[in-house]
């Protein structure tokens, strides 16, 4: 804050007891390390006058160098720095960012670089300082690429978003400015680092926060490179280390490997890179556990539920037999849920439900064969185009689809089209500033009105098909039109691909995701023309419910279970079996079992989710009767339940189930 009237300013507040009324100028600058805020520094003056811009710089590396001594504990006793605080038992309550359970000791990623000089007398010094520990960075970068060359494309194409970050002339620029102004080659890339973690606070959108977060992780690079504290922290990995940070760049988390037992960020997302290469590695992975850096420390007992997305820090013993337990039943149920594998989700009363995973990567495949999933019901095709700095080419395209369908060894795969826009935007796509980018330009919407990308992926989808079956599947259809346009492109596309002399699709199917309303009601032709409708529950509830799934107020008010919302349900498989358009449902709530269960009692023949969800979902399945639980509804209904869960719980009790 720079003002040269203090007093007038809207946020002041007068205090006697301070004795500030003689001064009018103010300028006040946080004290703060990589993000976290330790304090504010402020100067004034009785004279009327806004500071100059070396005043401020200089107000700043004071604050800086505050900073850093306050991490050397130059304020405390030696040893109170970390004081008994983190002795006491704490609980974390996160988001699922890799399903699994882990139990180990804490291994801080990167612990803080001690930087014990902030200025420097010799700019000149500096700046070679500066320039020789980025040329090694780069060719750290290099030599991380050529290790993976060949390797999984999705994990390359990380990497080489992330080598163009290190070759960015823009930050590269900053640090020169500050070194020339008097800051040590640390201190300018730690002040680009922490300007970096500020606009991370106040930036939304989950790409940009992504590449800042890429660029924090460069910074940790090149200050231990600087520092020369990366090589050794002086402390020893543990056996069974859970990895815990603020964050963590996707090269970080590569160099890692599967040493790791779990991972746990205090920001992330699920999109996020560091996510991609965690599901990649089968690591479990909680996100958004705030403030635990600050908490834990090297060595510390550490549970992760990345299930519930809960953490629990130095838990005590009675916490600790506890979740042993729990994974006790877990293996023993898992153990169960495997017997299963290879026998059909068939109900008591003879009702067989088609049981299919959720995928979007290359590493998500081996879960087909181990979890006995009958297909892909849904394959996400954007995380190939959301982890690139550029769009793909057709002939990565290809390669990548022909890898899935080779994987699914002749099950089907049902591959969605580009489904981008919302909250997931290319980064080489022109950004739109919408009110409700949910509810906007997204998905079929931007296919059909820039069709360039939608038609390369089409033509991709069809040569790695190369005689096999293919299934396309058109998301966020809202009426007619849009199906029969998009349609359209697929058909051109082939009639394309047969003049050319190339292998067509041995069959095609053509359906649509029905995640509006709206499309429940169009006209017959829609369910006629269409060879399958997968509902795609996350959206079609938060639009039913008009409650914004990503909003934690409301999402949870509304219950799948809700009469009107399986009164809906029911009227869309009327539609669907009135057209003969083969039905299925897709989302967070085809993978629980009770939710999983009344799907298929309303008329559901298809279950689409996570891998992991397959076996408890079967195993409830095969123990029912379909027809006794639609039963159990109907009664419910007919009785004017707003709800029908406390019914269903009830019948399930009575079943010993």
């Amino acid at each position: 804050i720079n003002t040269a009237n203090a007093p007038a300013e809207k946020g002041f507040r007068y205090m006697p007891e301070t004795g500030e009324e003689i001064y009018s100028s103010f300028l006040g600058v946080p004290i703060q390390r990589l993000g976290e805020k330790l304090g504010v520094l402020v100067v004034q003056s009785k004279q009327a006058r806004a500071f100059s811009d070396d005043e401020v710089y200089a107000l700043e590396v004071v604050a800086m160098v505050l900073a850093e001594m306050t991490e050397l504990g130059a304020f405390v006793g030696e040893g109170e720095a970390l004081a008994a605080l983190h002795k006491q038992p704490v609980m974390f309550r996160g988001a699922t960012g890799q399903e699994g359970s882990a139990e180990g000791h804490v291994w801080l990623h990167e612990p803080r670089v001690v930087v014990t000089n902030p200025v420097a007398d010799d700019p000149k010094k500096e700046l070679k300082r500066l320039n020789d520990a980025v040329a090694e960075l780069r060719l750290s970068v290099d030599a991380m690429l050529t290790m993976n060359d060949g390797g999984d494309k999705e994990q390359m194409a990380i990497l080489e978003a992330y080598r163009m970050f290190a070759n960015s002339r823009g930050w590269m620029r900053r640090m020169e400015e500050d070194i020339a102004r008097g800051l040590s080659a640390e201190a300018a890339v730690e002040k680009e680092q922490s300007a970096a973690r500020a606009r991370l606070e106040t930036v939304p959108d989950p790409y940009l926060r992504d590449r800042l977060h890429d660029l924090d992780d460069l910074s940790n690079r090149l200050l231990r490179i600087l520092t020369g504290q990366g090589a050794d922290t002086g402390a020893e990995m543990p056996p069974d280390p859970i990895l815990v940070a603020r964050n963590i760049g996707p090269a970080e988390l590569l160099d890692y490997g599967r040493r790791l037992k779990g991972v746990v960020l205090e920001e992330g997302s699920v999109g996020s890179h560091a996510a991609v290469v965690a599901r990649a590695l089968a690591i479990p992975l909680v996100i958004h556990a705030d403030k635990i850096t600050t908490e834990a420390l090297n060595g510390d007992r550490i549970l992760v539920d990345g299930d519930q997305g809960i953490v629990h820090l130095r838990p005590e013993e009675t916490v600790a037999s506890a979740f042993r337990d729990k994974i006790a039943m877990q293996a023993a149920a898992q153990s169960r849920y495997a017997s299963l594998r290879d026998l059909p989700a068939e109900s008591r009363c003879g009702t067989r439900v088609g049981l299919h995973m959720n995928a979007g990567l290359i590493a998500d495949l081996p879960s087909l064969a181990g979890s006995g999933a009958e297909g892909v019901g849904l394959f996400r095709t954007e995380l190939q185009f959301l982890i690139r700095a550029h769009v793909p080419k057709r002939s990565e395209l290809v390669a990548i689809y022909a890898r899935v369908l080779e994987a699914a060894q002749g099950k089907r795969v049902a591959f969605r089209t580009l489904d981008i826009g919302s909250d997931k935007v290319l980064p080489y796509m022109k950004r739109v500033e919408e009110p409700n980018p949910a509810m906007g330009w997204r998905a079929i919407r931007v296919g059909l009105d820039k069709p360039g990308i939608l038609r390369m992926q089409l033509q991709a989808l069809i040569r790695a098909a190369n005689g096999r079956a293919l299934t396309v599947m058109f998301p966020f259809i809202a009426e007619l039109d849009e199906f029969r346009a998009a349609r359209r492109h697929l058909f051109e596309e082939i009639e394309r691909e047969r003049h050319l002399g190339h292998a067509l699709p041995a069959k095609i199917e053509v359906g649509a995701m029905l995640e509006t309303p709206s499309l429940a009601f169009a006209p017959a032709e829609f369910f006629e023309t269409a060879d399958f409708v997968s509902i795609g529950g996350n959206d079609l509830k938060q639009f039913f419910f008009a409650a914004d799934r990503e909003n934690e107020t409301v999402r949870r008010r509304y219950d799948m279970l809700n009469t009107s919302y399986l009164t809906f349900i029911e009227q869309i498989v009327t539609r669907c079996t009135e057209g003969a358009t083969h039905l299925s449902f897709c989302g967070e709530d085809a993978g629980r079992p009770i939710e999983a269960a009344c799907l298929a009692a309303m008329g559901l023949r298809t279950l689409s989710m996570r891998p992991a969800s397959i076996g408890p979902v079967k195993h409830l399945l095969r123990r029912i009767s379909l027809t006794e639980l639609r039963g159990v509804i109907d009664a419910a209904r007919a009785d004017g339940a707003v709800n029908v869960r406390a019914q269903v719980m009830t019948w399930l009790s009575a079943q010993d189930i």
